[in-house]
């Protein structure tokens, strides 16, 4: 798939790209999408919850009435998980929700999103994007040069361009990252992905 390279000025150069079709133009696999996204939302979990059972609970461990002969339920002590303030029967504990993945399937889940939006004619190439300071008026500039300011999108820099980050932060539906840290979900999560020619060059180089 050939595809023309913009500047940032929204224009179409003389340059023309041919995206790899190893990389852009697979039978995309959406088992291994699915396995991909879930480990990377499990992995944002910050899993420190934390609730007492009745070993932790402070409080009197006297019985509270005898065994037997009274009718009702037997009961030892005040800590038990039935009573308010008791302690919780098998309650969360901290926890890594993370799991293991192969290689080899994130590879091919994070091509699968790729062939999705090339397929869809969602990814537009640029020929480099640099900012001379920290100004969200200059990276809004160049998402309405593009004509992609209403959409949600995914800017992948070749490398990590500090004033480009910091002009795009507080933008809510925009998302800058490198090629060396693309996953699957932020490409999922976008309807509009620019790549700079460098970025380009990367992906295809890790992901064949």
């Amino acid at each position: 798939m050939e595809l023309a390279v913009y500047n940032t000025s929204g224009k179409e150069t003389s340059k023309k790209v041919n995206l790899d079709s190893d990389v852009f133009g697979i039978e995309p696999n959406d088992h291994a999408i699915y396995l991909d996204v879930k480990q990377y939302l499990a992995q944002q979990r910050q899993g420190t919850h934390k609730a007492k059972e009745r070993a932790e609970i402070a409080g009197s461990t006297k019985k509270i009435k005898k065994q037997k002969g009274t009718g009702t339920a037997r009961f030892g002590n005040i800590k038990n998980p039935l009573f308010k303030g008791g302690g919780r029967v098998f309650g969360p504990r901290p926890r890594n929700y993370g799991f293991k993945l192969n290689k080899k399937v994130k590879r091919l889940a994070r091509k699968s999103a790729l062939s999705y939006k090339a397929k869809e004619s969602n990814i537009t190439i640029l020929d480099g994007l640099k900012l001379d300071a920290p100004k969200t008026k200059d990276f809004m500039n160049v998402l309405n040069n593009l004509k992609i300011n209403d959409a949600k999108t995914l800017v992948v820099l070749g490398n990590y361009d500090n004033n480009v980050y910091l002009s795009s932060r507080n933008v809510a539906k925009s998302t800058v990252t490198t090629a060396a840290e693309l996953n699957t979900y932020d490409i999922l999560n976008a309807n509009k992905i620019v790549i700079s020619e460098d970025a380009l060059e990367v992906i295809n180089n890790t992901l064949k």
